[in-house]
């Protein structure tokens, strides 16, 4: 099932919040080589943790991490605007319509149908907090893999040479989007909301505006 958690709320589910961690130094740090930094537990944070990020984690039936993401409105700091800027073209990202979305993560043990669920929690959010548009940085075959998904983002810049550069992109939400996911991935639109309203206790009652608060 997934679970959407405010960073100040991470606490409270602490065992799946710290299985995250590990999953995403082990994929960050050991899988892709990635100059990241692990702490003395094990776990892969950032300054961007520091933020009070909303995280969406598929939390597998032994109550520890299968694949997450991690999300940030672009009104606030965001990493496509201190770090990756020159992808931007220079010009900075600032919008409430506007949500950037890092730290794709699945476990090693994670099945195919957990990235698909992730990608329908990602259009749940869109749909519950009405952002119209994601924006993040990915590598050229994460796009790739995000089209298999079925929720595909548009590239407006690439930096690097080879075959898989980095790239940066939007994607945007469309209810037929919502539904072709929530078929791909096994999981009806009534428990995907079902889910979100458990973490939000009712549709929307949580809103954007909670990330800044």
């Amino acid at each position: 099932m997934l679970r959407y958690v405010y960073g100040h709320d991470l606490h409270k589910h602490a065992d799946l919040a710290h299985s995250m961690f590990l999953d995403r130094a082990d994929q960050f740090k050991t899988r892709l080589g990635w100059e990241v930094q692990v702490n003395g537990n094990g776990e892969e944070r950032d300054q961007y943790d520091e933020l009070d990020p909303l995280y969406m984690i598929w939390e597998m039936p032994d109550g520890r991490h299968g694949g997450s993401m991690r999300f940030l409105p672009t009104t606030g700091r965001v990493m496509v605007n201190e770090i990756f800027l020159d992808l931007c073209g220079g010009v900075p990202i600032c919008s409430p319509l506007i949500w950037e979305c890092t730290r794709f993560c699945l476990s090693r043990k994670a099945q195919g149908r957990i990235a698909a669920g992730l990608m329908l929690g990602s259009l749940e959010i869109m749909r519950n907090f009405d952002i119209p548009h994601y924006t993040g940085v990915f590598y050229r075959h994460t796009a790739r893999a995000f089209r298999n998904l079925g929720f595909a983002p548009e590239i407006t810049g690439v930096q690097g040479e080879g075959r898989n550069p980095i790239c940066m992109g939007f994607w945007e939400y469309a209810e037929e989007t919502y539904h072709s996911v929530s078929r791909k991935a096994g999981i009806p639109p009534e428990l995907s909301q079902l889910w979100f309203d458990r973490s939000f206790g009712g549709a929307g009652a949580a809103g954007p505006v909670a990330l800044s608060a």
